[in-house]
């Protein structure tokens, strides 16, 4: 057995205790961590999270377990992190031989493993350098100082402004809601950090508009995952590409969550056949161990020279080991054709659905196995109806449910999924009123 095959391994890590007591936080509609059902919480966790009552203790697969026995289809797959799903075995050796020899070093020394991984990240992409990170967020702050940093290096530290876009989502520090630019997030954490102008998703007269002396480039997500699974328009990056190198600024992706292999392609921008300049990604590459990377090329990266940025664990061997691990599967001959294979009949499937339940299910969008929902009733009332069938899924925004299976989803787990979403349609589906 290769490791391109699914986990028929359980956890080796120790179950989750038991939670008590709950209490009802209300679902943050549209929100990445919105359920719509009642939370449950350890009581001395600070209160962010509106938590469905679940506590799962392992994994196998596309599946998950309670501690009482219950199985669950995970098509959340922890928010597209655990892309090779639960338990995989070839990730589980990795971390665990690792484990037994060495934890963390830091990066005041080499670590082998990370200069291999970073090797495979540039051999397999645009990129000539990587910096390793803990998070989505981290390597979005990289990104963002890297692409003003080049400016200032190059003589002209008055161009640090990025152009960013509505209904994007590039994290949780103050720079990222920023860059995000959804009020929801900035509210209360006081004046939003100057340097992003936002404009309206897939316009490019727009963007036109906005480029400015002070601009240093352009950060989009091809395919947004919080703003409602919404790709970019056709021929939306090709322009934005042009854009940037008519005017010397820097074209930066975030990749965090439409990245290795989410959309059938190692990354989504392979699709429209354009390279960028730098790129934030995490998620799916540590398969749920915390870790992201920021990818430049050597240009892009000129003026991040020794002290300029750092990290205390960001790169450490356990997230090395594991990263290379799910490299070794996603980059396994046939891998990424199967995603393609398994998202067309997801999506197929899913369109039938929409057909059949059009009170329910607007519209069916998406790419790979990265798909969303648009939804006609609440959708954390799609949310909450799947949980009922055992089904966990992700609200987003403009009313839409995303599915991010784990990638080494099978065809039988997309039939079950599909029959579990017809469940929960047919119980939103308003009764036919009589004439």
């Amino acid at each position: 057995m290769g490791p391109f095959s699914p986990a028929l391994t359980v956890s080796p890590f120790h179950p989750i205790r038991q939670r008590e007591p709950f209490f009802e936080m209300p679902p943050r509609v549209g929100g990445i961590f919105a359920l719509g059902v009642r939370a449950a919480m350890i009581t001395p966790l600070l209160p962010t999270y509106a938590r469905n009552d679940f506590a799962f203790e392992r994994g196998n697969g596309a599946r998950l377990f309670t501690a009482k026995g219950e199985e669950f289809l995970d098509f959340g797959a922890g928010i597209a992190v655990a892309s090779l799903g639960h338990a995989h075995p070839h990730l589980v050796e990795a971390l665990t031989r690792q484990a037994a020899n060495l934890w963390h070093t830091s990066n005041l020394y080499r670590i082998p493993e990370g200069e291999r991984l970073a090797k495979r990240l540039t051999e397999a992409t645009f990129a000539d350098t990587v910096f390793f990170t803990n998070s989505g967020a981290e390597a979005l702050e990289c990104a963002i100082k890297m692409a003003r940093k080049f400016h200032a290096s190059e003589g002209h530290p008055e161009r640090f402004r990025l152009i960013t876009f509505e209904g994007a989502f590039h994290g949780r520090t103050l720079a990222t809601i920023a860059a995000g630019g959804q009020q929801k997030y900035i509210d209360g954490f006081g004046p939003k950090i100057e340097g992003f102008d936002q404009v309206a998703f897939g316009e490019i007269e727009a963007v036109r508009r906005a480029v400015g002396p002070e601009t240093a480039g352009i950060l989009i997500e091809p395919v947004q995952g919080e703003g409602g699974i919404r790709p970019a328009p056709s021929g939306f990056l090709k322009a934005l590409r042009r854009l940037c190198d008519e005017n010397g600024l820097l074209l930066v992706l975030d990749e965090v969550q439409c990245g290795v292999g989410r959309t059938g392609k190692l990354f989504a921008h392979e699709w429209t056949g354009i390279t960028p300049d730098i790129m934030a990604i995490a998620k799916g590459i540590g398969g749920g161990f915390p870790m992201g990377a920021c990818l430049a090329t050597k240009t892009a990266a000129k003026g991040m020279t020794a002290g300029t940025h750092g990290s205390t664990f960001g790169g450490n061997p356990l997230a090395m080991a594991v990263g290379n691990a799910v490299l070794d599967v996603v980059l396994e001959k046939g891998f990424l054709d199967h995603v393609h294979k398994a998202g067309l009949r997801l999506s197929q499937k899913l369109a039938r659905l929409a057909d059949q339940y059009p009170k329910v299910i607007e519209e069916v969008r998406g790419q790979g196995l990265m798909l969303g929902l648009k939804c006609r009733v609440p959708n954390t009332d799609m949310v909450k109806a799947c949980a009922g069938e055992h089904l966990l899924v992700i609200a987003a925004g403009e009313n839409v449910v995303r599915l991010l299976p784990p990638l080494i989803v099978t065809d039988a787990d997309i039939d079950d999924a599909v029959a579990r979403i017809e469940k929960a349609a047919a119980s939103l589906t308003p009764p036919t009123s009589e004439e």
